[in-house]
C-alpha cells in the first residue's frame, strides 16, 4: 500500500490519540482549533496552525463523539454513558447527565441552543447548555448510529435501517419516519448546508443522496451510487463509507472509507470531484472548517479485519482549494 507522501498543501498533526480515532470537529468559528474525540479515553482540542495539542481531558472508558458548544465548551460522550463538558480555560470539567447505555452521538443545534445525544438505549436525549441540565428524552426506533443536525431540524439514523427527522422546536411528534433507501446498515449521515437534504452511506460501499422535501417531485431527484470499491485480481473488494463531510459554502461533501481513500462529491451534478491519495489505513472521521478552507482527515484502523497489526492512528490537515471542492459549472444538473 502506498505511504502518504508529505505535500504542501498537508500535515499531520503531533501528539495524535493513542487508540482509534471516533470524531474530528472543527470549532464553529475558527478554522485553527480541532477537536477530537478516541477510543483512548480522550477528548483532544489541538491548534493546526502551530501543530500542538493545546488541552485535553478524559473519559473513563473510550469517547465515541464530540462537539463545540462555543470555542471554549467542548461536549462528549461514549462508552461510559455519560455525557460531559470541559471548560478549556479553566480546565474544569463537568458531568452534564447520562443515558442507560452508550452515547453514540454528540451535536449542537445552534438555532435552537440545543446539545443533542444520541444512544445505544434508543434514545435521543436533548440538553440545555447553559445550566446546563436535560432538557427531554425522547425513544427511538432502535440503536442511534449517527445523527445530523439541519437548521431546526434533526436526522436520526438508526439500527434496522431506519432513518427520523425531528422538529427540536417541537419534539412532540416524529415529522417523518423514513428507511434508508441503502441495504445495509446506515454509518453515517450528514446535511446538506442549504437545508434541502442529506447524505446517506452504509458499511457496503454505497451513497444515498436524499431530499427531505416529501413531494413526489422532489422525492423524484434522490439517487444513490456505488464508491469505495476497489477492483483487486479481478474481485471487487466492498468498504463501508464511514465518513461525510460537507463544504458549507459550496454544498459540496467528502466521503471517507475503509479503503483508506477520500473522495469529494457535486450531489447535485452528480460528479466525483476528486480523490486523494491512498492513506495509510481506514478513514474514520472528516471534518471540514467553517470556511472549507481545510479538511482534517482521521486515518484510524476500524478493526474491519479483527484485531490485527495496523499502521497507527493518524490524523491529517489538509488545506483544500476551491479545484478540489467547487462544482465545475459546466456541469448541467440533473
Amino acid at each position: 500500500m502506498p505511504t502518504v507522501a508529505e505535500t504542501p498543501n498537508e500535515f499531520k498533526l503531533n501528539n495524535c490519540p493513542t487508540d482509534g480515532i471516533s470524531a474530528v470537529k472543527f470549532s464553529p468559528t475558527s478554522s485553527q482549533l480541532l477537536l477530537v474525540s478516541s477510543w483512548d479515553c480522550s477528548v483532544r482540542l489541538y491548534d493546526v496552525s502551530g501543530n500542538n495539542l493545546r488541552n485535553k481531558y478524559t473519559h473513563s472508558s473510550a469517547v465515541l463523539d464530540c462537539c463545540f458548544f462555543d470555542p471554549v465548551h467542548p461536549y462528549s460522550g461514549g462508552l461510559d454513558q455519560m455525557l460531559k463538558t470541559c471548560d478549556l480555560n479553566t480546565s474544569q470539567e463537568t458531568v452534564v447527565g447520562n443515558h442507560d447505555a452508550a452515547i453514540r452521538c454528540v451535536e449542537y443545534c445552534p438555532e435552537v441552543n440545543v446539545v443533542i445525544t444520541g444512544s445505544w438505549d434508543q434514545t435521543v436525549k436533548l440538553w440545555d447548555p447553559r445550566t446546563p441540565c436535560n432538557a427531554g428524552s425522547f425513544s427511538q426506533p432502535g440503536k442511534v448510529y449517527t445523527m445530523a443536525v439541519t437548521g431546526d431540524r434533526l436526522i436520526v439514523g438508526t439500527a434496522g435501517r431506519r432513518v427520523l427527522v425531528w422538529d427540536l422546536r417541537n419534539m412532540g411528534y416524529v415529522q417523518q419516519r423514513r428507511e434508508s433507501s441503502l441495504k445495509y446498515q446506515t454509518r453515517c449521515i450528514r446535511a446538506f448546508p442549504n437545508k434541502q437534504g442529506y447524505v446517506l452511506s452504509s458499511i457496503e460501499g454505497r451513497v444515498a443522496v436524499e431530499y427531505l422535501d416529501p413531494s413526489p417531485e422532489i422525492q423524484k431527484k434522490k439517487y444513490a451510487f456505488k464508491c469505495h470499491r476497489i477492483k483487486e485480481d479481478g474481485i471487487e473488494k466492498i468498504y463501508p463509507v464511514n465518513a461525510i463531510a460537507f463544504h458549507s459554502l459550496h454544498n459540496t461533501f467528502a466521503t471517507g472509507g475503509s479503503d483508506g481513500f477520500v473522495n469529494i462529491w457535486d450531489g447535485f451534478h452528480k460528479k466525483r470531484l476528486c480523490q486523494f491519495h491512498r492513506y495509510p489505513t481506514s478513514i474514520a472521521s472528516l471534518a471540514f472548517s467553517h470556511d472549507g478552507s481545510v479538511l482534517a482527515i482521521a486515518s484510524s484502523y476500524m478493526y474491519e479485519e479483527l484485531d490485527v497489526e495496523h499502521p497507527e492512528d493518524a490524523i491529517y490537515i489538509r488545506n483544500v482549494t476551491d479545484q478540489e471542492t467547487k462544482p465545475k459549472t459546466s456541469g448541467s444538473a440533473s
